[in-house]
């Protein structure tokens, strides 16, 4: 027998408030059992450092383990892919970095869109490339560097810890805004980039601070600059490449997402706690110990962050005809 529309209308209204009364309700409840955090690189690096330290955050506060589960491969697109496949259910997280915006272009084949498949939750940090330089290359500034660069066309060698990696990028928007020929040296790795660079065997590079400080320190590498908008605390005579080059801005950065459709207030209740962390003096004395700035962000200004860094750096790896190896 057919109901009349009034009280089809009612039934329907009930079982939407209902249906949100247990959403609420899974979430307050939430998490019942161990977090996965997936970290797409090997332990020990900055990402991997800052996951522990929110995930042991976040175990003490929601009484349930944030275990880190590293699946290095395919410069994070193996950790993505596993998250993406995951249930929706926020028992599953990905420690999302400035690469995943880069492959969402680099690569074309991927079984996923990141912008469409995980859902942001909150930012963590984000970590200053430094502009730097062997002691033997005769420049002090950035413009010196420019000069010199112009007077060398293709001679100065570009060290990257990879091809398509966040210090390729930044290097190849240097070029463009710079107007400067250099010739990419691409490593598998910040360590044996570095290693290279500190022997002289090549000149340049755009590196994570936090690998370069003590090198910076000791006088075996040269700052030029730094590449995010502001000066870097741990080098506060050390100018922007924005200073010389208006509107040039490269950075590290590290974030939480999760499969989409995961529910809106499992990932408020995880914005609200990891913002939380970002606050309290022990977490922000170990970032800044790591040269790194905190990045508190709400769910909907992550999202559009990572939008606009997947479109940024999307159109320097077409400008530059960068191809994923």
């Amino acid at each position: 027998m057919a109901l009349p529309r009034r009280q089809l209308l009612h039934l329907t209204a009930g079982g939407a408030a209902l249906l949100s009364v247990t959403r609420i309700t899974w979430a307050q409840a939430y998490p019942a059992r161990p977090v996965r955090i997936i970290v797409g690189f090997a332990a020990g690096g900055t990402t991997d450092i800052i996951s522990r330290l929110i995930g042991q955050w976040l175990s003490e506060r929601l009484g349930q383990q944030f275990v880190i589960e590293n699946r290095p491969g395919g410069s994070g697109n193996l950790a993505t892919e596993t998250v993406v496949r995951a249930p929706p259910d926020g028992y599953t997280l990905l420690a999302l970095v400035a690469t995943n915006a880069i492959n969402a272009t680099l690569n074309d084949k991927l079984g996923f869109d990141l912008n469409r498949d995980i859902a942001p939750v909150a930012g963590l940090i984000r970590s200053p490339l430094v502009l730097e330089v062997h002691p033997s290359v005769p420049v002090k500034t950035v413009p010196e560097f420019i000069a010199y660069a112009k007077a060398n066309p293709h001679k100065i060698t570009m060290a990257s810890f990879g091809t398509g990696s966040t210090s390729h990028v930044a290097g190849e928007l240097f070029k463009m805004m710079a107007g400067v020929d250099l010739l990419h040296v691409p490593y598998r790795g910040s360590g044996p980039m570095l290693t290279d660079l500190v022997g002289g065997q090549v000149q340049m590079a755009f590196d994570n601070l936090p690998a370069s400080i003590e090198h910076i320190r000791a006088g075996r590498l040269r700052a030029l600059a730094v590449a995010t908008a502001m000066r870097s605390e741990v080098l506060p005579n050390v100018p922007t490449v924005a200073n010389f080059l208006p509107g040039y801005e490269a950075s590290a950065w590290n974030g939480v997402g999760v499969p989409k459709d995961t529910p809106a207030e499992i990932i408020d209740k995880l914005n609200k706690e990891i913002n939380a962390a970002l606050a309290d003096p022990r977490i922000r004395a170990r970032i800044a110990e790591l040269g790194a700035a905190i990045f508190p962000t709400s769910p909907t200004e992550f999202g559009k962050f990572v939008g606009e860094e997947t479109e940024k750096w999307g159109k320097v790896i077409r400008a530059a005809n960068i191809k994923a190896q």
